[in-house]
């Protein structure tokens, strides 16, 4: 019925790393610290989800070293690797 056609190259279509170490154990340290006012129930019931959130996507995007909102915005914070 539909066929889906993919131009360009390989190269743009996969999430390239876009986060440096620091980035990363900044990202992990704010999701422990969301992750303890989540679980501590610091904040009432509706900040408690927000935190939650907040939290699991700062751990996701740590671990696998890609940030959509970088990507979208052009940004990253990997050093240049040159040849």
């Amino acid at each position: 019925m539909f066929k889906l056609r993919v131009t360009g190259s390989n190269e743009n279509r996969y999430m390239k790393k876009n986060m440096n170490n620091t980035d990363r154990l900044i990202r992990a340290v704010f999701a422990i610290i969301f992750a303890v006012l989540y679980y501590n129930n610091i904040a009432g019931n509706a900040w408690a989800v927000v935190f939650l959130v907040i939290s699991c996507i700062l751990a996701v995007t740590s671990f696998i070293s890609f940030c959509p909102l970088y990507k979208l915005f052009g940004i990253s914070t990997c050093s240049k690797k040159t040849t």
